[in-house]
């Protein structure tokens, strides 16, 4: 029996402002925030409230039979906390169908897999953390940031026990092999991997309402029936997209909400369910490992990390941000650790992109990847002095380590002796009130005995 696995993701870029050579040093705040709010409100009017206005809809008309995934972002939930609480209030709601799974995923969005494993496993397990305290649910499936995955990556996961992972159903990964089943991790085979349809996928989020399109209009019954058509044996159908597909990329005028509603009943005739990612890595058997070598994305034609990382400009600002990763990762200043998560997010190495795509990029406040470049790095100038101000700069990171470690011990010895010191003055109080007690007996004492005397 064929089942669809249909998973939504969650980001908001945070904008960052005009940052000039000169502030330097006198300006630490980093943000555009007349930009950021005026972001996340248009997308959650737009794409975010009708969107899970409908999924709510359907896993509540559907009586179970419809199942969704989600993740989001950290820095994506601290926008909607502070701009758009009533988009978590429907989360929430989605979540209390039970027809909801949150996927865990980076808490900035970031790149920190491709740097560094300790920062990478920090953010991981603090958005694990978030969804917990959110939703109640502890995430088993995990999804890195654009679906970002090799071998070793996928490692890295499955030490920090998650049970699957969502990635690209890349052609070159693939070669014959077909997305639909369900593979392993070629370093820990307790990592299921789900592997993304990006055709089937891409009907929807980019396609839909392009009236040039060969298959333009699409009907919900046609798309089941293309899932219907795949071969007996091929039962993991993994459709996989932003949220804000559904609204922004394409608009709500294109009825693609309609077309989402009528899935479930048109899957049913068909025989076709809906899963949750954990309960196909569950219940469903790997058929084989998938060698992944090199890393792999969902995006652009190579599907690989060159939008982030593929020029010269794009890995300077990279090796630069992640030259600190092991003093931020030591620190404990929650300002300095919040600009981290800010500073890693992917959209910041993406606006520096050379790469033509054929699809345009909007790049915010930057004229062109030259101009993002520039005013990133004059802010990265600032954030690296104030980490660098926190610990010696000419000090390397594992005699940082050394040092650190060794003043946090002697900080523990420090509470043992003042708790040893609070027991003896507590022990030292008691003693001195007995001593008074005994002075008044023993002149009690005398006292009677001079009266006798007389």
């Amino acid at each position: 029996m064929k089942t669809i696995c249909l998973y939504f993701e969650i980001h908001q870029i945070t904008h960052l402002k005009r940052y000039r050579f000169f502030e330097i040093g006198t300006d630490h705040y980093y943000y555009d925030d007349y930009a950021n709010e005026q972001g996340i409100n248009d997308v959650a009017e737009r794409s975010y409230i009708p969107a899970l206005t409908t999924l709510i809809e359907m896993a509540k008309n559907n009586e179970g039979a419809f199942k969704v995934g989600l993740s989001i972002s950290g820095v994506a939930l601290e926008q909607l906390e502070i701009h758009a609480p009533a988009v978590i209030e429907l989360l929430q709601e989605l979540n209390a169908t039970g027809c909801c799974e949150f996927i865990c995923e980076p808490y900035s969005h970031g790149l920190s897999s491709l740097a560094n494993e300790e920062c990478f496993r920090e953010e991981v397990e603090f958005m694990r953390k978030k969804i917990k305290d959110y939703f109640g649910q502890d995430p088993k499936v995990f999804r890195n940031s654009s679906l970002i995955y090799d071998n070793e990556i996928g490692g890295i996961v499955a030490s920090m026990g998650f049970k699957g992972q969502l990635i690209e159903g890349a052609k070159h990964v693939l070669g014959w092999k077909s997305p639909h089943y369900l593979y392993h991790c070629a370093e820990n085979p307790n990592l299921k991997l789900l592997m993304r349809d990006f055709k089937l996928s891409d009907d929807i989020s980019l396609r839909f309402s392009n009236s040039e399109w060969s298959e333009y209009p699409l009907f919900a019954d046609t798309y089941i029936d293309w899932i219907a058509a795949l071969p007996e044996n091929e039962q993991v159908i993994n459709i996989f997209m932003e949220l804000s597909a559904l609204g922004i990329a394409q608009p709500l005028s294109s009825n693609i909400l309609e077309f989402l509603k009528a899935l479930p009943a048109c899957a049913k005739q068909r025989g076709i369910t809906f899963s949750t990612p954990t309960e196909i890595v569950t219940k469903l058997k790997s058929v084989d490992m998938m060698d992944v070598p090199y890393p792999m994305s969902w995006s652009d034609e190579e599907r690989d990390i060159s939008p982030w990382l593929g020029n010269v400009m794009q890995r300077e600002a990279f090796n630069k941000l992640y030259s600190v990763a092991e003093r931020v990762h030591l620190c404990d200043d929650r300002r300095i650790k919040q600009d981290w998560f800010y500073l890693q997010a992917s959209n910041n190495f993406r606006f520096m992109t050379t790469k033509d795509t054929g699809v345009g990029l909007d790049r915010g406040i930057y004229d062109s990847p030259y101009d993002a470049f520039t005013n990133y790095m004059n802010i990265l100038g600032d954030f690296l002095a104030r980490v660098n101000s926190l610990y010696p700069a000419d000090m390397d990171n594992e005699e940082l380590g050394s040092l650190l470690t060794t003043i946090k011990n002697q900080g523990e010895e420090l509470v043992q002796l003042n708790d040893e010191v609070t027991k003896l003055q507590a022990e030292l109080k008691k003693s001195e009130a007995k001593k008074p007690a005994a002075k008044k007996t023993t002149t009690t004492r005398k006292t009677a005995a001079a009266k006798k005397e007389k």
